[in-house]
């Protein structure tokens, strides 16, 4: 602990006192623009990636950037995203896969977690990423685990689409859905394009999305 303590003494006396009218804005409200669900991975900052100040992001983190589909027994994902889009107003939801992830390394590989059950139970949600994966053919171990980061972020992408405030923010044209990889020894962010259903580069597409609003509907 004592490299967390040392980093925080730091914070108060360097890092504070040079935000602190920023802080003092944050301490009464906050005004994200994007909620941001990304992977528990200690190596994923969403914050240094996007490059966001305090209050700008909105973050979910969990083992394998998960997103359960809605149902009546709620959870902290279900919660966290009603509050972001219901109640903070987000325009923007970021779904952010990662080279070298664990969870996707355990499906891609039918690693067994019986000793892992609470795990094992989590990664159910990614089941149609599996499916999806599986009906693929891949080169080598690598690319089908690299495989799989990129079909659970659009499997996720899919079950956020379930949850009422998502339906209702794309409908009503005030919410965009992104979904990213992020390669960490490279740094590339890959970005879905949802029209095409292919990834390219953010830094070559920086407008691509995955899933646009939607104009509002209207009877004929």
């Amino acid at each position: 602990m004592k490299p967390f303590i040392k980093g925080a003494m730091k914070f108060q006396a360097d890092v504070f006192p040079k935000m602190s009218s920023l802080f003092k804005t944050l301490a009464t409200s906050q005004n994200p623009s994007a909620l941001f669900i990304t992977c528990s991975d200690s190596r994923v900052i969403p914050e240094l990636l996007t490059q966001q100040q305090p209050g700008d992001v909105f973050v979910i983190r969990n083992a394998g950037n998960i997103v359960p589909s809605y149902s009546s027994e709620s959870g902290g994902v279900t919660a966290s995203v009603e509050y972001a889009v219901g109640v903070l107003g987000v325009t923007d939801i970021v779904v952010c896969g990662h080279s070298d992830c664990g969870a996707m390394t355990a499906i891609a590989k039918h690693t067994c977690l019986d000793h892992l059950p609470a795990v094992a139970g989590w990664l159910r949600h990614a089941d149609a990423a599996k499916a999806v994966n599986e009906a693929h053919t891949h080169d080598t171990p690598i690319a089908k685990v690299s495989s799989m980061v990129y079909a659970n972020v659009v499997a996720q992408l899919a079950n956020i689409r379930t949850h009422p405030t998502v339906a209702l923010a794309l409908e009503q044209g005030r919410l965009s859905l992104h979904g990213w990889v992020y390669d960490i020894e490279s740094g590339d962010v890959k970005a879905l394009d949802g029209k095409h259903g292919i990834f390219v580069s953010l830094a070559k597409h920086p407008d691509t999305v995955a899933s646009e609003p939607h104009p509002q509907l209207k009877a004929a």
